[in-house]
């Protein structure tokens, strides 16, 4: 198996830099909530298991849609974090996709050890809730 290549450092945008633009097509399908973000579904490219949610603003789009790797924008932190460069689990984007409604993006992802921040596979392992199951024709 080949190895993945080693991780390349985010850059850094300096105070009084401007920030990295999206192309402007892609800037005006964009709806952000009050925050300036968009919600981000990462899904695994071939099992197409959902992995995990994060958010994004227009900087960290544009640093996933031009590194090749997904970069998000940390609510609690208010800061940008590239999954992987902490804890060795990358995320190698394979396609980006926005919602009907703009408001959401569809990343597949060839993901490299655990996607959730507590070790898990998936952020969605074990913590199904109880619900009625519907069934077509009811």
């Amino acid at each position: 198996m080949q190895q993945s290549p080693e991780p390349q450092s985010i850059p850094v945008i300096s105070a009084g830099q401007p920030p990295l633009e999206l192309p402007a097509d892609v800037a005006a399908a964009l709806k952000h909530d009050d925050a300036g973000l968009v919600a981000a579904i990462i899904q695994q490219f071939d099992t197409h298991e959902v992995l995990m949610l994060g958010w994004m603003d227009d900087e960290a789009l544009h640093r996933t849609l031009t590194s090749g790797r997904v970069t998000f924008y940390s609510r609690s932190r208010q800061e940008y974090w590239r999954k992987g460069d902490t804890s060795g689990h990358f995320q190698y984007v394979k396609s980006v996709a926005l919602d009907c409604d703009g408001d959401a993006l569809l990343i597949t992802v060839d993901q490299v050890g655990a996607a959730c921040h507590t070790g898990s596979h998936t952020c969605f392992d074990a913590r199904e809730l109880s619900a009625v199951v519907g069934h077509r024709g009811e």
